[in-house]
C-alpha cells in the first residue's frame, strides 16, 4: 500500500470550495479504496494519501492538474503496511475559527500516523494558525 503526503498552495485565480472539494475526494476515494487526511486553512492544503499504489498515483495526477492547486511539493512518498489514518477526513480551518480546536483534531485524525509524518501535519497545522 502506497502513502503519499504534499503540500500546495490554492491558486488564488481558482478559488477552492472546501465543501465541493471535500464531496468530490470522498466519492473518488471510495471509488477507489483511498484513505488519508486532507488539511486545509483555505490557502495551503497538506494531504496523505493511502491505499493501491495505482489508485493513490493516479489521484495524485488528478491533484496536479487541478487549477485550484499551484506549488505542489511532495514531501512523503513510502509503501507501508497499514493504514495510518484509518478513514478519510478532512480538517478544514475556517478564518475565525479556534485554532487550538483544529489543532487538536488534526492530532487526532494523525494520531496513528508514523511520528514523521504526524509531526508533519502538527508543524503544519501550528504554522498555519500563525499565518
Amino acid at each position: 500500500m502506497l502513502q503519499l503526503v504534499y503540500v500546495s498552495s490554492a491558486n488564488r485565480r481558482e478559488a477552492p470550495d472546501p465543501v465541493r472539494i471535500l464531496a468530490t475526494s470522498r466519492r473518488n476515494n471510495h471509488r477507489d479504496s483511498i484513505t488519508g487526511l486532507l488539511y486545509s486553512d483555505g490557502t495551503r492544503f497538506l494531504q496523505v494519501l493511502e491505499g493501491p499504489e495505482t489508485k493513490v498515483a493516479e489521484a495524485f495526477a488528478r491533484i496536479e492538474a487541478d487549477p485550484r492547486h499551484r506549488a505542489l511539493v511532495v514531501l512523503s512518498r513510502r509503501t507501508i503496511e497499514a493504514r495510518e489514518f484509518g478513514n478519510w477526513d478532512m480538517a478544514h480551518h475556517a478564518p475565525g475559527a479556534d485554532a487550538d480546536a483544529i489543532i487538536e483534531r488534526v492530532a487526532a485524525l494523525s494520531a496513528n500516523a508514523s511520528s514523521d509524518v504526524r509531526a508533519t501535519f502538527d508543524g503544519f497545522a501550528k504554522v498555519r494558525r500563525a499565518a
